[in-house]
């Protein structure tokens, strides 16, 4: 939360102040009131802050309270702290838009991580909520469009626009940490020697696959499917391993960001980088026999 809240900070006092950026929420606020009338966003959202706690006790559940009190007083005092340090534009808004956004985007990311949270037109959105029953999400990106563009009026609309693109990259930099920047290859993979693309997978990957039932409609019948997940690093590997057993596998990958428990995360690297062993090759030629043969039964 820490890290988070001094990226958010820096993102805001190093790259949108100097160079006319504005940004949503409060701090968007507290940047315009700093370039129509030269306002310390520091202690402007503070004091925003302050007003919408006041107001929030009456209304919003304490758990909700607690996890701004820390935090919103914390981004205040780094931003209030940070906001000399650079006073002159770095000379291509667009640059710094892309920046701000970058460096906010992961610092949102990890307050959102710690379960903090920045406050805000978020609380803003729980109150009307909580009074008029309004969904909080629609809410929220509301009253952000309504801030960003008002800008229009202070800082211009090419401004406003660099506002949009920085914006947009902290939403894809946020993403992507809180998802996960390592994306996982979830695969696919239809063959007759299912068994066998199976047992090299676990064998020489120490990975573990999913068998699933599945029906072709041009076979007209009915055969185990495989599902793994690895790193990317290990696809090739992996499309090696099912083209030495069946050639002719249907092979399908898909992009995952968030792979949690199981065997996964305990997988070592490959043991063996080369043809498979005769023993494994023969054993996993019986299993498909064996299975051809139930088939047919």
């Amino acid at each position: 939360m820490l890290t988070g809240t001094l990226l958010v900070a820096l993102a805001l006092t190093v790259f949108s102040m100097p160079n006319q950026i504005s940004d949503g929420g409060v701090p968007g606020i507290a940047l315009l009131l700093y370039f129509q009338f030269g306002l310390s966003p520091g202690i402007v959202t503070f004091i925003s802050f302050i007003i919408l706690q006041l107001i929030s006790i009456k209304f919003l559940p304490r758990n909700v309270l607690i996890i701004t009190t820390i935090n919103v007083p914390l981004l205040s005092l780094f931003i209030f702290l940070t906001e000399n340090i650079i006073t002159e534009p770095l000379g291509d808004p667009l640059v710094a838009a892309i920046f701000a956004g970058l460096i906010g985007g992961v610092g949102l990311a990890f307050i959102i991580q710690a379960g903090s949270s920045t406050g805000g037109t978020s609380q803003i959105a729980r109150l009307l909520a909580q009074k008029f029953e309004w969904n909080i999400i629609l809410t929220t990106f509301l009253l952000d469009t309504v801030i960003v563009f008002a800008g229009i009026f202070v800082i211009g609309p090419l401004y406003t626009l660099y506002t949009v693109i920085s914006l947009s990259v902290g939403k894809i930099a946020s993403d992507y940490v809180i998802g996960g920047l390592d994306a996982k290859k979830a695969v696919t993979i239809v063959s007759q020697k299912y068994r066998e693309i199976g047992k090299q997978i676990t064998k020489n990957m120490s990975s573990s696959a999913t068998y699933f039932n599945g029906y072709g409609t041009f076979t007209d019948r009915e055969q185990l499917i495989l599902y793994v997940v690895v790193p990317n690093y290990r696809l090739i590997f992996l499309k090696r391993i099912i083209r030495e057993v069946d050639p002719d596998a249907f092979i399908v990958v898909h992009n995952v960001k968030d792979v949690s428990g199981g065997t996964f995360f305990a997988s070592p690297e490959p043991a063996v980088e080369g043809l498979m062993t005769d023993d494994i090759m023969n054993e996993a030629e019986n299993d498909n026999q064996e299975a051809d043969n139930e088939t047919k039964n």
